[in-house]
C-alpha cells in the first residue's frame, strides 16, 4: 500500500467574470472527478466581487451540478510571495481559522483553476500565482494573456503559416477618428456581412453579425464597452471544429490532439445565448463528420497552435471550415476550456481514450512538473 501523501488541490472556481456560473458548474464536475487515491480537494470560491472564500467539501451536495460561493465563510487572500516552507498557506482576513471551526487553513500543493474570462483565464490570476510559487494547472502567463486576446492570437497563428480569416482591427483611442471612413473599408477590404466582436472576452459577449454598413458603428461601440479593441472579421460559411489539445508528459513528445468534434449552433452564430440560455442552443459532435485526410490537417494546426501560443498543460483549439473552399481557419485558443460533464475538452478526449479522472490527473501531474523544473532556474546572479 502507497504511503505517499495525498496532493492539496485548490480547485479554484467563479470570478470577477461574465462566465461566473459556467465555472460553478466545471468545478463541480473536476470537484466530483478528482481520483481520491491521489488528491484531496480544497474548493475556493471567487465571488463576482472578487474576493476569496475557502469551502468545505462535506458541505457540497452529492452530485450537485452547481458548486456553492461559501460566502458565509471567512475571506482570505493568496500572498503574492513565495512561502517559506513546503505548500503555500492561505491567509484569513479577519478569522485566523477555516470555516469557522477552530480548522487551520490548509497548504496547497497545487492550483486547479477552473474560470473562464477576464480576471481568470487572461493571465492575470497566472501572474499571482506565478509570484505565490504555487504550481497550477493550464498555461502561463504569456500563453493565458495571448489567448485572451484574439487579435494577438490571429497574428501570431498568421506569422507560423497557419491560416486565419481575413480580418481588420480597431482601437476605442482612436475610432472617433475613423469612424466615418470604416464602412467603405471595411466593404473593401472584408465585404459584408462581418462579425464585430470584442478582442479580449469570451463565450461571443459582445459579438455581432453586421450585414449592412449602416449597423457597423453601433456594433463597435457595444463591443468596445467590454474591450478597447476589437475585430472586425470576414464572414464566412463555415462550420466549427474543434480540438482538444494537451501537453505530452513525455518531454520529447510533441502535444497530444484529440479526435475531433464540431459545434453545430442551431442560431445564427454560436452566440452566448446558444451557448447558455438556450438548452438547444447547439449540438456538439463528437467524432465530427470529416474525412481522414482532414483530421489529419486539423489536428497539425491544433498542434502548431498550440506550440506557436506558447500554451502548457492544455488548451482547445478552434477552427472554421469553410463549406465552400474545404480551408481550415484558427478562430481562437481557449486556455481554460469548459470542464463540465458535457464540455467538449473533456469529452473529445473521452472519445480518444482518455477518461475525466485520468485527464485531470494528467494535467495536475504536468502541473506539478513544471513547478519542478522552475524551481531548477537561478534568479540570482552572482559572478564568479
Amino acid at each position: 500500500m502507497s504511503t505517499r501523501r495525498k496532493r492539496h488541490v485548490a480547485v479554484l472556481y467563479g470570478g470577477r467574470s461574465g462566465e461566473h456560473e459556467v465555472s460553478l458548474q466545471s468545478a463541480a464536475s473536476v470537484l466530483r472527478n478528482l481520483d481520491p487515491e491521489r488528491f484531496v480537494a480544497i474548493p475556493i470560491a471567487i465571488d463576482k466581487d472578487g474576493r476569496w472564500h475557502p469551502g468545505d467539501v462535506s458541505r457540497i451536495e452529492k452530485g450537485a451540478r452547481l458548486l456553492p460561493v461559501f460566502r458565509d465563510q471567512p475571506q482570505v487572500v493568496l500572498p503574492p510571495n513565495p512561502p517559506g516552507g513546503d505548500g503555500t498557506m492561505l491567509v484569513p482576513i479577519e478569522n485566523p481559522t477555516l470555516l469557522g471551526m477552530g480548522l487551520p487553513l490548509p497548504q496547497i500543493d497545487v492550483v486547479f483553476p477552473v474560470l473562464h474570462g477576464t480576471f481568470c483565464e487572461d493571465g492575470t490570476l497566472q501572474g499571482l500565482l506565478e509570484l505565490a510559487d504555487v504550481p497550477y494547472v493550464g498555461c502561463g502567463v504569456l500563453a493565458s494573456a495571448i489567448g485572451m486576446d484574439k487579435e494577438v492570437a490571429k497574428r501570431l497563428a498568421g506569422l507560423a503559416g497557419i491560416p486565419v480569416v481575413p480580418y481588420l482591427t480597431v482601437h476605442g483611442r482612436t475610432y472617433p477618428a475613423q469612424a466615418s471612413s470604416l464602412p467603405s473599408e471595411v466593404e473593401r477590404v472584408l465585404g459584408y456581412p462581418c462579425f464585430v466582436k470584442p478582442s479580449g472576452s469570451g463565450s461571443s459577449v459582445g459579438v455581432h453579425k453586421v450585414k449592412h454598413p449602416h449597423e457597423l458603428d453601433a456594433a463597435i461601440r457595444d463591443a468596445l464597452r467590454f474591450d478597447r479593441k476589437v475585430l472586425i472579421e470576414k464572414a464566412i460559411d463555415a462550420r466549427e471544429i474543434e480540438v482538444a489539445v494537451l501537453e505530452n508528459l513525455d518531454p520529447s513528445g510533441g502535444p497530444l490532439c484529440s479526435i475531433v468534434g464540431e459545434i453545430n449552433p442551431r442560431h445564427e452564430f454560436y452566440s452566448y445565448e446558444a451557448k447558455y440560455l438556450d438548452e438547444n442552443g447547439a449540438a456538439l459532435l463528437v467524432p465530427a463528420t470529416l474525412s481522414a485526410e482532414q483530421v489529419s490537417e486539423i489536428q497539425k494546426w491544433a498542434g502548431l497552435a498550440f506550440s506557436t501560443l506558447e500554451c502548457e498543460g492544455m488548451a482547445r483549439v478552434d477552427f472554421f471550415l469553410d463549406r465552400k473552399s474545404g480551408q481550415f481557419y484558427f478562430n481562437e485558443v481557449n486556455t481554460i476550456p469548459g470542464f463540465t460533464s458535457i464540455s467538449m475538452y473533456p469529452k473529445l478526449w473521452e472519445a480518444s481514450g482518455v477518461g475525466y479522472q485520468e485527464l485531470l490527473s494528467r494535467l495536475i501531474d504536468l502541473a506539478l512538473r513544471r513547478a519542478s523544473e522552475k524551481k531548477k532556474l537561478i534568479h540570482d546572479f552572482q559572478s564568479m
